[in-house]
């Protein structure tokens, strides 16, 4: 028998369905223009000091999942730094704000992640202002749309590899000798790597990639005290999607192949990077967390 004294959430209904136009953005889209408005938690999220004197560095930070992780991160107690290109500027210090409000140090690092020189000076950077780094979220990715691999284009499919795995690899590279035992690696791969679009083919063999890379360096780092795993999201509504990350005409029923019937919102998101950041999962390691509304993983 239900109690009826708590009021509980129903997970089909605690956000609206997305219903956007079939509109394309240009690259690499904003939260700011984002309609109808992404949900990162920044009226919602309540700490409760899981990550008390933490150094975190979060790509991709600036909008989308990095936005309500670090604006999660900040206010379990962690210093956040959020990578972002330059273009997103408006939406970092959107973000860098919730992270100030929180009590929390920030710090912006704009460029991009292509470059290895770049993916070295953000972990230098990390670590001179902040004293060190302990948490690195490898969570930017390019997603771009193309119909027909006889049209995907070299540099594009290039492109999406340097920045969804190369980068991972130069940023963990770099972190690794600075993180302590008790340090943590999250990447986020995605439920693309199961279920690859056909629409998606160079993001799904990177998201795939991802979670190789995941399980491999988790092994290779566990003995030193330090855990890697990953999150796979499904389908979540940022501005990922409208800015060629899928066909325009898919857009106004996004989401609507899961099992709750709807598009995640980054906020539903970021409690999974929490718990996989924090001392309470000291016994998960190599793992994918999957956050897809229903969609089956393996």
């Amino acid at each position: 028998m239900v109690d009826t004294q708590y009021i509980f959430d129903n997970p089909v209904t605690r956000y609206p369905k997305v219903s956007p136009p079939p509109e394309e953005v240009p690259e690499p889209g904003s939260d700011a223009d984002l309609r109808p408005p992404a949900d990162h938690g920044e009226a919602s999220y309540v700490g409760t000091n899981r990550l008390v004197g933490r150094k975190a560095i979060v790509t991709g930070g600036d909008s989308g999942i990095g936005a309500a992780v670090a604006i999660a991160f900040a206010r379990e107690g962690a210093d956040v730094a959020i990578v972002y290109t330059p273009e997103e500027e408006e939406d970092a210090q959107h973000v860098a704000d919730q992270i100030r409000d929180a009590g929390r140090k920030v710090l912006t690092l704009p460029g991009d992640l292509v470059d290895p020189a770049f993916c070295t000076d953000v972990i230098a950077r990390a670590v001179e202002d902040f004293g060190g780094v302990d948490i690195l979220v490898n969570n930017a990715g390019k997603q771009v749309f193309c119909k027909d691999i006889a049209e995907l284009p070299d540099d594009q499919f290039d492109r999406t590899m340097k920045t969804n795995i190369y980068a991972m690899f130069h940023l963990t590279k770099a972190a690794v000798p600075h993180m302590p035992p008790g340090s943590t690696i999250i990447n986020t791969t995605s439920v693309q790597a199961y279920l690859p679009s056909d629409v998606l083919v160079d993001y799904a063999t990177t998201k795939a990639a991802i979670n190789a890379f995941t399980k491999a360096i988790a092994a290779q780092l566990a003995p030193r005290g330090i855990r890697a795993n990953a999150v796979a999201p499904g389908p979540i509504w940022t501005p990922l999607q409208p800015s060629m990350g899928q066909p325009p005409k898919k857009l106004p029923d996004f989401g609507s192949q899961t099992a709750l019937g709807r598009a995640g919102q980054p906020a539903e998101l970021a409690p999974a990077y929490v718990f996989l950041a924090s001392p309470e999962s000291s016994y998960v390691v190599g793992a994918t967390l999957a956050v897809t509304g229903g969609m089956p993983t393996p």
